[in-house]
C-alpha cells in the first residue's frame, strides 16, 4: 500500500558540478514554450560546487534550460531531458557544458563536435585545395547517417535532422560551395516542429545565418537586412506567438552587438507589425522608443518657454540654429552627480568657440524651486523644466531612467553619440 503511490511520483535527477565552485550560487531550472520559458525549480550550489535537482513526474520530457548566473538571459545553457534517465554534467566558462550521464545528451554533443571539426578541416582545405575536400564530405555524409540511425526514437534526432548541411556531389569552387550552402541553409529546418519551437535552436540557427552569409566588403547593412528578410521567409507561417519571441531574440542579440541598424530594421519590418497584430503595445513602445533614441537618428522634438526682456516666446529643439552641435542633458537637482557632473560640463563649454556646441539641460524635478535657485550657476546653458520628474514627457520620449544622461547632436539634430558619463563626454567635446 505504501509502495504503489511512489510508484506514480518516481523521480530522475539533474546533477552537475560548476568549476571553479566559488563563482557559481545557484542552478535555475527553466522549461522553454515555443514562445516563453517557465521556471520550474532550483537549488543552492554548495561549496565544492555541486548541485542536484530532484524531478517528480510533473516534469514532462523536452528541452530544459539552466541558468547560473545573472543575467539568466546570458548565463545559462540547454539540454534535453526525456523523462527515462537522470542527467549528469560538468560545467564551466571556458569548456562549456560537458555531460557524464543521459545518452541521449552526449549522444547530441558527440554529433555536435564531431561534425563540427570535420566542417572545420573542410574549410581548411578549401583555403588550400579544393580537390581534396571529396573524402571529407564522404565522411561528413556518413557521419550525419550514422549518428540519424543512433538517435532515431529521441528527441535528440529533431535536431541532428535540422543541422544536416549541404554536401556537394561533385567538386566545386569555395565560392560556389558557400553560395549553395547558403541557399540549402534551412531546407532541412522546420520553423513549425514543436521541439525545436522549445529550444534555443532555430533562434541560433537563425542568427548564425544573418551574421554569418554577409561579405564584408558589399554593403554590409544591406546584405544584414536581406538575411533577415531569408529568415522571415521561413518564419512567416508559424505560430504569431513564436515569431514574436524568435524575433525579440534576434533584435537583442543584434542590440548586444551594438548593430542598431540591423536590430532596428528587423523591428520595423517584421516584429512591431507582428506585436501590433498581437496587440502588445507595451512592446511596440519599447521598441519605437529604442529606434528614436538610436545613433543616427534625429532627436525627438521638445519646445519650451524662454523669458528675454519680459516677452515669453516658445522655443523647441528643431529650431535652433545656434551651433554645429548640442548636447541635450537630463539632470535633477535633487541628484548628487548632476551636482558634481553639471557645474564641471559648464565649465568646459564655457570654454569653448561660440557656436561650437549648445546645451539644452532639462531638468526632471518633482517641484521648480531648487532648480530656480540652481540654474543661476549655468547661464550658458538653455534651462528647461522638466515637471513631472520620472513621468515628465520629455524624459520619456529619450527613454530617461537616470540622471545625469547625456545626448550628443549635430547641427541637424541627429544623434551622434551617447556618453556613458562626464569624463566619455568631456573626451568627445575636446575631440
Amino acid at each position: 500500500m505504501f509502495l504503489v503511490p511512489l510508484i506514480g511520483f518516481a523521480q530522475h535527477t539533474i546533477k552537475g558540478t560548476f568549476s571553479p565552485a566559488e563563482d557559481y550560487n545557484w542552478a535555475i531550472l527553466y522549461r522553454i514554450t515555443p514562445s516563453n520559458t517557465f521556471y520550474t525549480t532550483d537549488t543552492k550550489v554548495d561549496s565544492a560546487g555541486n548541485f542536484t535537482l530532484q524531478l517528480d513526474t510533473t516534469v514532462t520530457k523536452g528541452v530544459y534550460r539552466l541558468a547560473y548566473a545573472t543575467p539568466l538571459e546570458t548565463y545559462n545553457f540547454d539540454f534535453i531531458y526525456n523523462a527515462e534517465e537522470d542527467v549528469e554534467l560538468t560545467f564551466n566558462e571556458s569548456d562549456g557544458v560537458k555531460f557524464v550521464a543521459s545518452k541521449e545528451n552526449i549522444l547530441l554533443s558527440s554529433y555536435e563536435k564531431e561534425t563540427l571539426s570535420i566542417r572545420t578541416e573542410i574549410g581548411n582545405k578549401y583555403r588550400k585545395e579544393y580537390s581534396e575536400v571529396g573524402p571529407l564530405f564522404e565522411i561528413l555524409k556518413e557521419l550525419q547517417g550514422l549518428f540519424e540511425k543512433a538517435a532515431a526514437g529521441t528527441i535528440a534526432l529533431h535536431f541532428i535532422k535540422a543541422t544536416r548541411t549541404y554536401i556537394p556531389t561533385e567538386p566545386e569552387g569555395l565560392d560556389t560551395y558557400i553560395k549553395k550552402t547558403k541557399a540549402n541553409y534551412f531546407k532541412n529546418i522546420d520553423f513549425n516542429n514543436p521541439t525545436l519551437q522549445k529550444s534555443s535552436f532555430l533562434i541560433e540557427s537563425s542568427f548564425n545565418y544573418i551574421n554569418g552569409f554577409v561579405n564584408k566588403e558589399g554593403d554590409v547593412s544591406k546584405a544584414y537586412e536581406k538575411n533577415v528578410d531569408t529568415v522571415f521567409e521561413f518564419l512567416q507561417h508559424s505560430d504569431k506567438e513564436f515569431q514574436k519571441a524568435l524575433l525579440l531574440n534576434l533584435w537583442q542579440k543584434f542590440v548586444n552587438l551594438d548593430d542598431v541598424h540591423t536590430a532596428n530594421y528587423i523591428a520595423s519590418t517584421y516584429l512591431i507589425p507582428v506585436s501590433t497584430v498581437l496587440m502588445d503595445f507595451d512592446l511596440v513602445e519599447k521598441l519605437a522608443l529604442f529606434k528614436n533614441i538610436s545613433l543616427g537618428e534625429k532627436a525627438p522634438d521638445f519646445a519650451w518657454k524662454e523669458d528675454k526682456n519680459g516677452r515669453t516666446s516658445s522655443q523647441s529643439l528643431y529650431t535652433l540654429e545656434s551651433a554645429e552641435n548640442y548636447i541635450v542633458v537630463f539632470w535633477s537637482s535633487a541628484c548628487s552627480h548632476c551636482l558634481k557632473e553639471i557645474p564641471l560640463l559648464h565649465e568646459t563649454v564655457k570654454g569653448l568657440e561660440e557656436g561650437n556646441y549648445k546645451v539644452i539641460a532639462v531638468g526632471l524635478e518633482d517641484e521648480p524651486y531648487d532648480w530656480e535657485n540652481k540654474i543661476h550657476e549655468f547661464p550658458k546653458f538653455i534651462n528647461v523644466l522638466g515637471l513631472g520628474k520620472w513621468e515628465n514627457k520629455i524624459g520619456n520620449d529619450y527613454g530617461i531612467d537616470a540622471t545625469p544622461t547625456y545626448f550628443v547632436l549635430d547641427k541637424d539634430k541627429k544623434i551622434i553619440a551617447k556618453p556613458e558619463d562626464i569624463e566619455e563626454l568631456i573626451e568627445i567635446i575636446q575631440k
